[in-house]
């Protein structure tokens, strides 16, 4: 199990994400935009913006990172992503930290390849559980 932070931005990823390599040295990986997304369905979101991306520094996995969707309600702009490699030890978390809290986006497969989904905890701590599937 790995737990790496999610940095949500609200469309100015892309410029931070540039400050951070000059700052940093670090590299951005590759980057999905919501106009990506099959379909066209953008889920609200401005089409050039980032959907997801990771930021790394020596190789190693530094910080992933998006803009939106955020909460206008909500001053947290971190998710904690968990990159879990069994199914079943995926389903299990993701109930456990559900309970008493919001599910945001339910476990699902999606087009990367991966079963995922979000929620808030009951503490206000929000997660983001992620399991490639296998080849």
């Amino acid at each position: 199990m790995q737990l790496t932070p999610y940095i949500i931005f609200s469309g100015n990823c892309e410029q931070a994400l540039n400050f951070y390599a000059k700052a940093l040295g670090g590299e951005i990986g590759q980057i999905s935009r919501y106009g990506d997304i099959p379909g066209g369905d953008t889920h609200g979101q401005d089409p050039k913006w980032i959907m997801h991306t990771q930021f790394t520094v020596d190789g190693t996995i530094l910080f992933m990172a998006s803009d939106g969707p955020t909460d206008a309600n909500d001053s947290g702009m971190v998710s904690l992503s968990l990159n879990i490699s069994d199914i079943g030890k995926t389903q299990t978390i993701f109930s456990a930290l559900s309970e008493g809290g919001t599910v945001t986006m339910p476990l699902q497969d999606t087009f990367w390849g991966a079963t995922f989904g979000m929620l808030k905890d009951k503490h206000g701590i929000k997660w983001m559980l992620n399991c490639e599937k296998k080849k």
